[in-house]
């Protein structure tokens, strides 16, 4: 796909091949917002693409991702980075992230218009973002990272900082939303967690494959599980019983979760939509995981498309209704069975 000459197109079109989630629930933000959080999204994506090419080594993913903030912040150039980027993604990297990467320069061009404020955010997320995922890929192994505080530093750096921009997108769009700042940016990282854990246990057997692991050593250690000696297929009850304990752990993320999306006013409903669809479909995500924790691939526990229409159709209902919106949210935490001692 080649950049068309509206960038705003081009974003709008891109999108749904680098994420069918978001291509989902983007457009359900008014529209100065819509730009805004599709633009950010397209951006953390591109370093997402960085962060997981294979063939770069941890030193070249480090340098690519330091020139990226540069062109970001407008002091280097897009088009420069993606020539030099470019021929360097593998078949290892999905034909639309590679497209991505080739029009950088029309993604930034719409990020550098932006409003001030907007701009302001989204390159502070880049700032944050990049340097961090740099960081925790000279520290990749498949046994796991260190404990759950090195879970939390590499959930804020590549999840965390995203729920903190979205919170400034919002503000500077709405000043009833901006009233309520600092409530909602107290839970802004724990949304951004509780959506990266998700994906974290769904495609845990995924990433092992390609040599990474991002569970914790230490939650796994206390169940009597040795991380990098785990095989799919081949995981027993002490395996589950550390794969539950982090379940519970993104349960309460998502609660803060829940927490953010009702300090909305029910007015917004656009915005309501968009975080209660990405909440809804990563509780049904925990509880097919929940239900099958010895699942060996993520398409094992990847919801089905009934499974969206459905919580797209009930938030959508709903959603001008906190209490309703709350039995809903309750109903599907009660639908995650709690965990079962180890034995």
């Amino acid at each position: 796909m080649a950049a068309t000459a509206d960038p705003l197109t081009y974003q709008s079109e891109v999108l749904p091949g680098v994420s069918r989630t978001f291509a989902l629930t983007i457009p359900q933000l008014p529209e100065p917002l819509r730009h805004a959080v599709g633009n950010n999204y397209l951006l953390c994506r591109i370093a997402d693409t960085v962060e997981d090419e294979p063939t770069l080594s941890v030193e070249e993913k480090g340098i690519y991702l330091d020139r990226f903030v540069g062109v970001v912040e407008g002091h280097s150039s897009a088009r420069s980075f993606a020539r030099d980027l470019h021929p360097r993604l593998s078949e290892g990297t999905i034909e639309a992230e590679r497209n991505l990467v080739a029009n950088v320069d029309t993604v930034v061009g719409i990020t550098h218009d932006l409003r001030p404020a907007q701009r302001r955010a989204i390159e502070r997320c880049i700032r944050i973002m990049a340097p961090g995922m740099a960081e925790f890929q000279s520290e990749l192994t498949v046994r796991g990272l260190q404990d759950m505080r090195q879970l939390d530093r590499y959930c804020y750096h590549v999840a965390g900082v995203v729920g903190e921009t979205i919170t400034e997108l919002l503000c500077d769009y709405s000043p009833v939303i901006r009233g309520r700042r600092d409530q909602l940016f107290g839970l802004s990282r724990s949304f951004g967690q509780g959506l990266q854990m998700v994906n974290i246990l769904k495609d845990f057997w995924e990433d092992r494959e390609r040599g990474a692991c991002w569970l914790p050593q230490d939650v796994f250690a206390d169940a009597g599980v040795d991380l990098s000696a785990v095989r799919a297929g081949q995981t027993g009850a002490r395996f589950v019983f550390a794969l539950c304990r982090l379940i519970e752990v993104a349960v309460r993320h998502l609660s803060s979760a829940y927490r953010y999306t009702m300090l909305i006013p029910a007015r917004e409903a656009g915005i309501r939509r968009f975080l209660l669809w990405a909440l809804g479909m990563a509780l049904q995500t925990l509880r097919r995981i929940r239900e099958n924790p010895t699942f060996s691939g993520g398409d094992q526990v990847k919801i089905s498309r009934n499974e969206v229409r459905a919580i797209v159709l009930a938030t959508s209902a709903l959603v001008r209704s906190d209490r309703a919106l709350r039995w809903l949210f309750e109903r599907a935490i009660d639908r995650i069975p709690r965990p079962a001692s180890a034995t």
